[in-house]
């Protein structure tokens, strides 16, 4: 899951035949971003997911220094620590989920791991509508548990945990991309945050990442998965930005769970019962419900991350992960 970040852009409300393009940009991005994680699930056994995810960061970072190219010894003091509290949430949003995803279903750990931005939503936009569209959300989680009482499988319990720990700190990534989005120009914040985040989960992926880059074959995995689940998502998401109407985007991008979902289904074989499709579905219409009832003024994108306005980029994971677009965006989708 990777969430990336990028300064607002401004979203032409041109609609028609236009749009099929950007529309496309964004489904491959969501569905780039499931496969770069049905990917890391391959890689799990011989790295484990807290090796695989500092790898996949890893090589994303160098990617996006390389193309970027920030200025990093002309930030000040301020910047520098916005962008290490926004590398440490990425780097733990990301680990977090990957560390679910080894444990449950694709689908039921991105449902999940939604309940953090819906939750940030609610809070900062204290509105009634939105505190409505999170019980519904919480309610659609709730399936899975259903599903183990009635004698279907049970979800691990600590994938469970993870998924959530992972949703909090989906909630502080979009926080922190949203203050350093206000710090640094361009992309750069971004490019060094997902470095850091690399760092930062080191002491706990640091065997299984040298595993990886000293096989051949691993190694290409892994960065086929940072390409599918940063690099590509990120670049296909700036890209639809310039022209999708940023309220689209948002409704987009809260299709990620279902996609997710026949991800795990069609990828990595897992089944997709009745109650965790409907799980699935009632997450999924929580965070459209959410992004259609956000105010045009007031809460941003930026702030949210699935309650964008028209004038800016919304939050997305990877997601993921994420990562995914947009100084003051979510690219959980959530770079993840």
């Amino acid at each position: 899951m990777t969430r990336s970040s990028t300064s607002p852009v401004p979203a032409s409300t041109t609609a028609g035949p236009t749009m099929a393009g950007p529309v496309a940009m964004v489904l491959g991005s969501c569905v780039s971003l499931q496969i770069g994680a049905a990917f890391a699930a391959q890689l799990f056994g011989p790295l484990g997911s807290w090796g695989v995810t500092c790898l996949r960061l890893g090589m994303a970072a160098t990617v996006l220094l390389l193309a970027v190219r920030p200025a990093l010894h002309r930030w000040d003091r301020a910047q520098w620590r916005g962008v290490i509290l926004f590398g440490l949430a990425l780097g733990a949003m990301n680990g977090s989920f990957y560390a679910s995803i080894a444990r449950i279903p694709l689908g039921a750990a991105v449902a999940i791991e939604f309940l953090g931005p819906l939750v940030l939503s609610a809070i900062l936009s204290r509105r009634g509508a939105d505190l409505l569209c999170v019980l519904v959300a919480l309610l659609g989680v709730s399936m899975f548990g259903v599903e183990s009482l009635t004698g279907g499988a049970a979800l691990d319990p600590l994938g469970v945990v993870f998924a959530l720990i992972a949703g909090v700190f989906w909630a502080g990534y979009i926080l922190a991309s949203a203050h350093v989005g206000r710090l640094v120009p361009g992309h750069g914040g971004l490019a060094a945050a997902v470095g850091i985040g690399a760092l930062a989960i080191l002491p706990l992926g640091a065997d299984g990442g040298a595993t990886g880059l000293a096989d051949p074959h691993l190694a290409l995995l892994a960065l086929g998965c940072a390409l599918l689940a940063s690099v590509i998502p990120y670049s296909l998401e700036l890209s639809a930005l310039r022209s999708l109407p940023s309220r689209v985007f948002g409704v987009l991008l809260s299709l990620e769970p279902a996609v997710a979902g026949l991800a795990g289904l069609i990828l990595l074989g897992q089944p997709l019962t009745a109650l965790t499709a409907l799980a699935i579905v009632l997450v999924v219409a929580a965070s459209i419900g959410i992004t259609l009832t956000a105010r045009r003024t007031g809460t941003t994108a930026s702030e949210t991350g699935t309650a964008p306005n028209d004038d800016s980029v919304p939050d997305g994971r990877t997601g993921g992960e994420a990562e995914r677009s947009g100084e003051g965006s979510v690219l959980a989708t959530p770079i993840g």
